[in-house]
């Protein structure tokens, strides 16, 4: 959600901020705001509303002076959004000042005992008690008061903190929320990710849950809760900066649909050896053949892919697969035992209800796999394994390329699985492999032909409703085209196992209603097209995503009709995706919408 960043060093601090929260905007946000120490009183400058207000309200930064700074950019949880509520939050006399991603979960308490001793507070946030708690703790030494205050809260916070006695330092602490410092020439950094110093350094440290970093120009030093010094690992951002540029595209969700082909190849490569998708370093082949079962735990479109992979999975492997909404996994009692994987995926790898469910189940007995884009972070250091995907820095709230590499990755498990398990003949084990190296070159053809798919959305984009209907992995694909539609374009969408329309929701079918009829699984095409044809009965319009080996018959029923090429069943939602994907991104466009920053959604969701 809310985005970090701290410099300390020797330019103007406040450009610095400024740069490092553009490049954190598409995190989600409502309000933004920094706070420089100018070696005798601490400044702050902050606004509701887009960053440009806050470049506005300071000349970019440059009417305010001093070297050491916080900026923040704020998603709205305790109190609406507001020039009062933006942060930083400072403490009464001014002297401590704050940002913080996260919920301080008894901040209530805290609130009511500082006030009982005379503390008053001037806005309705949950921060702005961190500060004062700080402050009350403060005696001249403020690593000291931080850590004797961090020491009561509760809930998940990355905190900065500058002190204006101290204006050479930054201090920065984490529980259960990202945040990183980085390490530069005579300056260094924090952020809560690397998108916002990686144009300055590409070296950086990961922050454990509960350790503090003592940032200043001439090193960074580490402590526990109780301040014992501690060492932290350096490691190499490995991508350029140009990789979070938009490359000249109008948006980053384009530019991030069009890299898809070489994601996806850039995540399988490094699997595919001999012929064979070797996942053995992650998943022994003994444990594969013992498994009675996998939970796939996601948000989101994480949660969608699981939802493929579980039709994936049980169809190769013949493994019995539950797919759990994280954020309900710890509540429904799971059933966990040692021969059960959990696979948790995440594109940030900080997914709060993920991360806390990948906890739970560790704390059952099980072994938990985590597929996530970002080395480094909160889940992939808490999984027993990890595969890490090749999408690269995806900036765009709406995930695309994460989602395919996703996708690509549980296809190997699938495949992996069902070698282990001897459940699959070779020459379909074959066939599949051959099909998932050569879903790069298939995507570039579907990509290639964009322009049908924005003429289509141009022939729609007034539409107010929506319905996605499919069977089987093109249901499971749907969910996927809603969603992405909703995020960007405001049309309300839904969907719908197609043989659920009779269950009631065909009673919402007026004329002139859209349906997207995903028509790809051989298997069950005529079943959906019956559907297709109960609701052209009732006034719909119908368009269809079908293979190209299927168009003929899916004709008949159909509308509009996109295709893709033939692939392997299993490999047919890596395809068909795309069409999906470009639909709702040029409706959205037609409509107007910011598109790489939807309202209301942030990208890294890091509270329940």
């Amino acid at each position: 959600m809310c985005g970090i960043v701290g410099y300390t060093g020797s330019r103007q601090a406040a450009p610095i901020l400024l740069d490092g929260l553009q490049r954190l905007e598409y995190r989600g946000y409502d309000s933004a705001g920094i706070a420089v120490n100018d070696g005798e009183k601490i400044d702050i400058v902050k606004s509701m509303g887009r960053l440009a207000v806050l470049r506005a309200k300071c000349d970019d930064g440059l009417s305010v002076s001093g070297s050491v700074g916080i900026g923040h950019t704020r998603w709205a949880t305790h109190g609406k959004p507001s020039d009062v509520n933006s942060h930083p939050h400072v403490s009464e006399n001014g002297r401590i000042a704050i940002v913080h991603n996260g919920i301080i979960e008894n901040f209530a308490p805290l609130k009511e005992m500082l006030t009982n001793r005379g503390r008053v507070f001037k806005s309705e946030t949950d921060t702005e008690v961190a500060a004062q708690l700080i402050d009350y703790y403060y005696k001249g030494d403020i690593l000291d008061a931080v850590a004797r205050a961090v020491r009561e809260l509760e809930g998940s916070y990355a905190l900065g903190i500058i002190c204006a006695d101290d204006p050479d330092t930054l201090v920065a602490v984490k529980s259960h929320a990202p945040l990183i410092v980085a390490y530069g020439e005579g300056e260094n950094f924090f952020a809560s990710d690397v998108m916002a110093v990686v144009s300055h350094t590409k070296t950086v440290s990961y922050l454990d849950d509960d350790e503090i970093a003592v940032v200043r120009k001439d090193g960074i030093k580490f402590y526990t809760p109780f301040l014992d010094e501690i060492k932290k690992e350096k490691y190499l951002i490995d991508w350029d900066i140009s990789a979070a540029d938009k490359g000249g595209y109008e948006h980053y969700m384009f530019k991030e649909i069009m890299e898809q082909p070489e994601a996806v190849r850039r995540t399988i490569e490094p699997f595919i050896r001999d012929g064979r998708a070797d996942l053995s370093q992650y998943l022994d082949k003994e444990y594969i053949k013992n498994l009675d079962r996998i939970i796939v735990i996601a948000c989101g479109s994480s949660y969608h892919v699981g939802v493929i992979a579980k039709y994936n999975i049980e169809k190769l492997a013949r493994i019995p697969v539950e797919v759990v909404l994280a954020s309900e996994f710890r509540y429904c009692d799971p059933i966990v035992t040692d021969k059960t994987l959990v696979i948790c995926i995440s594109q940030s790898g900080e997914t709060a209800d993920t991360l806390e469910a990948q906890c739970e189940a560790k704390r059952l007995g099980a072994m938990t796999l985590a597929i996530v884009n970002v080395e480094g972070s909160s889940i992939a250091k808490g999984a027993d394994k990890v595969i890490y995907t090749k999408a690269g820095p995806e900036v765009a709230v709406a995930t695309t390329k994460a989602y395919s590499t996703q996708l690509a990755v549980t296809v190997m498990i699938a495949l992996y699985a069902a070698e282990c398990r001897e459940a699959v003949s070779k020459k379909e084990y074959d066939t599949i492999l051959s099909e998932l190296e050569a879903v790069p070159e298939k995507m570039k053809l579907i990509l290639d032909d964009k322009e049908s798919i924005q003429y289509l959305a141009y022939q729609h984009f007034n539409n107010e409703d929506l319905f996605f209907i499919g069977r089987n992995i093109d249901y499971a694909l749907s969910l996927e085209g809603s969603l992405k539609l909703k995020e960007i374009s405001y049309i309300h969408s839904e969907a719908y196992a197609a043989g659920e329309l009779k269950h009631g929701t065909i009673s919402l079918v007026v004329d002139g209603t859209l349906v997207i009829a995903v028509t790809t699984y051989g298997r069950l095409v005529e079943k959906t097209l019956s559907n297709a044809l109960e609701v052209k009965a009732r006034g719909a319009h119908v368009m269809g995503i079908t293979t190209e080996g299927l168009r003929e018959k899916v004709a008949s029923a159909i509308d509009e009709i996109i295709t893709i090429p033939n692939t392997h069943e299993v490999l047919l939602p890596s395809l068909a995706v795309l069409p999906l994907q470009l639909f709702a991104y040029y409706m959205a466009l037609y409509r107007g919408c910011d598109i790489d920053k939807p309202r209301n959604l942030a990208k890294s969701v890091t509270v329940e």
